[in-house]
């Protein structure tokens, strides 16, 4: 029953190389645009928060559609990325990345930007009325302030692109090796006649992976309770 096969384990670490990969690059644009939103006043804030979470209502099949025209061969970045820098995401496991990273993208910025919200605004102006510029006062004061939320909105953005099946499957397909990720390989599975005993192992796989990253945005998030009280 829990014999992982070589192709199980296959779709397993691209999964994990994938959810990695998506997380890593998202946090800092995550990490600027919670700062954004949490810090600035400025027309249309509400728009952007609101493109932000787009991908959470949108199907996610509408979502990796929106992808491939963008960032496939003929569409404008795609095309312009290949052509001039040899980037390429359709059908590519970095294309499974980017929409992993898209996907998970919301519920990596709120837990931020609530942390960052958060963060007494006397500190802030301390550091302000010290002579600290901007840049020094953001990564002295206000972000390792806010680094258990930055934690916590990474562990859940990881978990989403751990799971993540809809816009992955239409933007770059179920190639194994490539980009069959774990959710992917079980839609596979299920398709077949004797599949159902290897689908049930990655659904453990998948669920053990989600209860621990769930467990540990948890940590992160109390974490982050106990320190703006001073506790």
């Amino acid at each position: 029953m829990f014999d992982i096969t070589p192709t199980e384990w296959t779709a397993i670490l691209l999964s994990l190389r994938v959810a990695t990969v998506a997380t890593l690059v998202a946090t800092p644009l995550g990490i600027a645009l919670a700062y954004l939103l949490a810090r600035r006043e400025f027309w249309g804030k509400s728009l952007v928060d609101a493109l932000v979470h787009l991908p959470l209502v949108l199907p996610p099949v509408v979502t990796g559609y929106l992808l491939l025209l963008a960032f496939g061969r003929r569409g404008p970045i795609g095309a312009f990325l290949a052509d001039t820098f040899g980037i390429v995401f359709a059908f590519r496991w970095t294309g499974a990345a980017l929409s992993c990273g898209v996907m998970a993208f919301p519920l990596l910025v709120r837990p931020i930007r609530l942390s960052i919200e958060a963060v007494d605004r006397k500190l802030e102006q301390a550091a302000e009325t010290l002579g600290a510029p901007p840049w020094r006062l953001f990564f002295n004061v206000t972000l390792p302030l806010a680094l258990p939320g930055v934690l916590a909105g990474m562990v859940l953005g990881f978990a989403k692109a751990i799971g993540e099946f809809g816009a992955t499957i239409t933007f770059v397909s179920n190639i194994p090796g490539e980009t069959q990720t774990i959710s992917s390989a079980i839609y596979s599975l299920i398709q077949t006649p004797d599949g159902d005993p290897a689908a049930l192992r990655l659904v453990v796989v998948s669920a053990i992976i989600a209860f621990a990253a769930l467990i540990g945005a948890e940590w992160f998030a109390r974490r982050a309770i106990a320190r703006l009280h001073g506790n």
